[in-house]
């Protein structure tokens, strides 16, 4: 699926952004100039179902690497995927071929519900949809406004039949071995990487750092301190 893309920067090298579920590529409104900045040409999708992307008939976290793929450049210098995007980044990392790869609080692991709790699940993440832009403020006080914005306007466009695939046992876990040399930028108790599967990412080879106060958008939180976790790796 050819997915649509959003561009800055016209550098020789190329940077690949994917965002994380329910978000879209305006995710990275302020990280893709500061790339471009540094000589990239960054490149960051809207991955199906979400954004201006197609809509698919089923989804899988296949499918969506299979996208990314198929839309971006090959063997770009760096590729950075925030939650269901960093995922969706170790799938494609074989194909994709980086340099080098920054996965931003992934989701390295599947939430583990009670059967009760996951049939009200659907229901609680429909809610999360419907949010005001107040109760979106509310939520992450650190948030710029504009943020905020974009957050109504992905929640609106975001394909809810992907919500099945979000909530599916094992859906997500973490790569066993690192293909490229890897950086994981976690959140402050981050809730996809817990402290086992961070160690254990280590000893494969991981460089892990975390960004103290954050939540789950580090790079929104706290984008100046995002980014200084990046140093060395860009």
């Amino acid at each position: 699926m050819q997915l649509f893309t959003r561009e800055w920067g016209t550098g020789d090298r190329h940077a690949v952004l994917i965002h994380g579920v329910m978000s879209d590529s305006r995710n990275w409104r302020t990280v893709g100039p500061a790339l471009a900045d540094l000589g990239y040409h960054v490149v960051a999708v809207d991955l199906p179902g979400h954004g201006n992307s197609p809509k698919a008939a089923e989804y899988t976290p296949e499918l969506l690497a299979a996208s990314v793929i198929e839309s971006v450049p090959a063997h770009p210098h760096l590729a950075m995927g925030h939650s269901l995007g960093g995922y969706v980044l170790s799938l494609a990392l074989p194909e994709l071929q980086p340099t080098r790869a920054i996965y931003v609080d992934p989701a390295f692991s599947s939430p583990r519900l009670p059967w009760w709790l996951r049939l009200l699940a659907p229901m609680s993440v429909r809610r999360l949809l419907a949010s005001s832009r107040e109760k979106i403020a509310r939520n992450n006080p650190r948030w710029d406004p504009e943020d905020v914005e974009v957050e109504a306007e992905t929640f609106r466009a975001f394909d809810q039949r992907m919500i099945g695939m979000m909530l599916e046992p094992d859906a997500f876990r973490a790569p066993t071995s690192m293909l490229v040399p890897s950086l994981m930028v976690l959140a402050d108790n981050s809730q996809l990487v817990n402290d086992e599967l961070a160690e254990r990412m280590r000893l494969a080879g991981f460089e892990v750092r975390v960004v103290r106060g954050a939540t789950h958008t580090v790079n929104r939180d706290d984008f100046a301190a995002f980014m200084a976790a990046l140093d060395g790796w860009l």
